[in-house]
């Protein structure tokens, strides 16, 4: 079985949807996708994900089963010197390499900061919904492997994030949260793919075999878009 987790086109936050870049990056993903034998589509409920969802369905003729858990991850922490909500993965560098629960795939939830909010919450309840997605495919989990009595080939398309993206690789991949969403970047209409291996019969592991992928970009002559990074050198703005 694959899983292509496929970030949004570049967005245009204030209205929830995509820059004119955005959709530019859509209609060329959709000419990458239509060449892969995809079975099922399942999209995030907001704008920017199913807008980038729009012309690969039209080309597939199909339609995506919305999915409330796929949507950004929405985990808050309240900001010591502010005393405001802010987002759970934007911490400095300077501040979360020095915490040695971050580095762990159950610690993490206790440092303080991550204590403020709800985390660990919707973690919880991102790893039951895509459980349950792929319970849906006669995959159930045991530990960290997956037992199913018919292994095969399909291949689920999920359009979504890259926030709720990396939640999702760090259920699969037993990877603390952090160190993904500080660590890695898939930039929009990225697609990042992982595979079944069945080394024994009816006991599978997800590999990723591919993360952030945007050939289809190089291929079209479209720059990648920088959005979900931060400039490669201080004062001189963001690297395309």
């Amino acid at each position: 079985m694959k899983i292509l987790l496929i970030r949004h086109g570049e967005p245009d936050y204030s209205i929830d949807s995509l820059t004119e870049k955005g959709w530019r990056e859509a209609d060329i993903l959709a000419k990458r996708l239509i060449k892969l034998p995809i079975d099922d589509f399942y999209v995030s409920p907001l704008g920017r994900a199913k807008d980038t969802a729009r012309a690969t369905l039209k080309l597939f003729g199909k339609e995506a089963e919305t999915l409330d858990w796929l949507q950004e991850f929405r985990g808050y922490v309240i900001n010591p010197k502010t005393g405001q909500r802010s987002h759970a993965w934007d911490f400095m560098p300077q501040y979360w390499t020095r915490c040695p629960e971050f580095y762990d795939m159950q610690a993490w939830r206790e440092n303080g900061v991550i204590a403020t909010g709800n985390s660990g919450v919707i973690y919880d309840e991102t790893v039951t919904g895509l459980d349950g997605l792929l319970a849906r495919y006669g995959y159930k989990r045991e530990g960290c492997i997956y037992k199913t009595e018919r292994n095969d080939d399909r291949t689920i398309a999920l359009f979504c994030h890259f926030g709720i993206t990396t939640i999702m690789l760090s259920h699969l991949l037993r990877i603390p949260p952090h160190l993904l969403l500080h660590g890695f970047i898939c930039a929009p209409s990225s697609v990042t793919t992982l595979q079944t291996e069945e080394r024994l019969p009816g006991e599978v592991w997800f590999r990723c075999i591919q993360m952030g992928d945007t050939s289809h970009l190089y291929e079209a002559g479209e720059p990648v878009s920088h959005y979900g990074r931060f400039e490669e050198v201080y004062g001189k703005g963001p690297a395309e």
